[in-house]
């Protein structure tokens, strides 16, 4: 029998998922090896890395598809298998998933929502509700067969979100869908924070720093590093300029006559730990420390200030490296 998860103090977030110590092996492969993650309830978790690196057989594991080789697991307090314990509880969206092709949606949804032990008399319109849900309501008497992908991807999410569960996991729930169609569906998911936890396994890098609370980076099985969006892309340690050269050159202003150069200037800010020049991308990188009551809004307005004076060319300017930039450095 599980044990339910703990309490937690009033200061504390609830965890509505703990992996601790998960390893899953198939035969002589280690899919996963000794992975601990807690992910708060309300929160939008991404999982994240390179094809190999463990995403799906953590996804199937939480999805109760998989068991783990050594190690525990609880959704809700509850290993991922209890089905009767978590039934209506827990929304998959599988980044396989194949409809019915000879049921209409409504049918489909509504047998889906029984299936999950919802009310017989509400399936019907927990059924509706989800279908409007992911703008799908005029679809109810379409087969399964006729719809598009993208129609279909977004009944799939409609089954994963029937009865509004308290945690949804989603594989690649945007892949193959157009522009507009995954706008929507990252809008959904966004509106759904706080509501309830959602676990999103993705490719789409820039798409998971848009949604998601926190992250945790795979690689070949091992967990290279976990936090805040903020802690990953280092949003709250960093600011980056792209500028022109001239931040390493002595300007023609009063500076000069230090012999100082702007990126000497931005260093002598006292909030700044340290100003570098990357010269392979263009970027003056400003460093600061985040403890000492110091936002990047008001590093980026300071530095801005010392680089205008200088006329030094500026085309942009970004809080953090990006999560793609960061994955990128963690994994092979």
């Amino acid at each position: 029998m599980a044990t339910r998860a703990k309490k937690p103090k009033l200061d504390e977030p609830a965890v509505a998922i703990r992996v601790q110590k998960v390893s899953k092996s198939f035969g002589p492969k280690l899919a996963v090896d000794d992975l601990t993650i807690h992910i708060d309830a309300g929160s939008v978790f991404g999982l994240i890395g390179p094809n190999g690196a463990g995403k799906t057989t953590t996804f199937s594991m939480l999805a109760g598809y998989l068991k783990p080789t050594t190690g525990t697991l609880e959704v809700l307090g509850f290993a991922p298998n209890q089905v009767t314990a978590l039934r209506s509880r827990i929304g998959v969206l599988p980044q396989d998933a194949l409809l019915p092709a000879s049921d209409r949606v409504g049918e489909f949804l509504t047998d889906m929502a029984r299936l999950q032990g919802l009310p017989a008399h509400k399936a019907g319109g927990l059924a509706r509700d989800a279908l409007a849900e992911v703008d799908g309501k005029e679809w109810w008497n379409v087969r399964c067969g006729a719809l598009s992908h993208g129609m279909a991807k977004r009944v799939q999410l409609a089954q994963a979100l029937l009865g509004n569960p308290e945690v949804v996991l989603l594989d690649e729930p945007t892949a193959g869908l157009d522009p507009r169609i995954a706008y929507e569906v990252r809008q959904l998911i966004k509106s759904r924070k706080g509501r309830c936890t959602l676990v999103v396994s993705s490719h789409n890098l820039q798409e998971l720093e848009e949604v998601c609370d926190g992250a945790a980076i795979l690689d070949r099985g091992h967990l290279v590093g976990m936090g805040s969006m903020a802690e990953l892309t280092a949003a709250t340690q960093e600011v980056r300029f792209k500028v022109t050269a001239a931040v390493t050159k002595v300007a023609a202003s009063a500076a000069a006559g230090q012999g100082l150069t702007p990126l000497a200037l931005v260093q002598a800010l006292p909030m700044v730990k340290l100003a570098e020049y990357d010269d392979e991308r263009g970027e003056l990188i400003v460093h600061f420390d985040a403890r000492g009551q110091v936002d990047a809004e008001q590093v980026i307005e300071a530095a801005l200030w010392v680089l205008l004076q200088q006329r030094v060319r500026i085309s942009g300017v970004t809080k953090g490296r990006g999560l793609e930039q960061r994955v990128m450095e963690m994994t092979d």
